[in-house]
């Protein structure tokens, strides 16, 4: 199933959904001793693997973090060839004092944002979507 490319048809089916939960990014040397299944993302850098998970596993692992997000999914099939999604909604955010963290899925570009700005973000992604 091919994703949208159409810029205009995704921003104004954005369809932003809050996950339940706090989600923390933090940075390790190897996953060996963290159950696949509680690490919602990875990424490999020459640093080490940073992993995204949540802020109850991180705890219960006594793992550092200085950042607690909110995660929210744009529920818009995007193409991975997409031109100008992020660019909209991390503009429109940023216009609103959001930082974002994005990844892009598949299906889904997922936000992270400090849990604290979780409904005005939420908001001002709705609002991108009637624009």
């Amino acid at each position: 199933m091919v994703g949208e490319t159409n810029l205009a048809k995704l921003v104004n089916s954005l369809s932003p959904k809050l996950n339940k939960g706090e989600y923390i990014f933090t940075t390790v040397k190897n996953t060996e001793s963290i159950t696949r299944s509680d690490i919602l993302c990875e990424f490999k850098e020459q640093e080490g693997i940073t992993i995204i998970l949540s802020r109850q596993k991180a705890d219960d692992l006594n793992l550092p973090y200085d950042f607690i997000a909110s995660w929210i999914t744009l529920n818009v099939h995007s193409s991975l060839q997409a031109v100008g999604l992020t660019a909209a909604f991390s503009t429109e955010l940023a216009s609103q004092g959001i930082s974002c963290n994005v990844i892009s899925g598949y299906y889904h570009d997922h936000i992270f944002v400090n849990k604290k700005d979780e409904s005005k973000a939420i908001e001002s992604l709705k609002n991108l979507s009637v624009v």
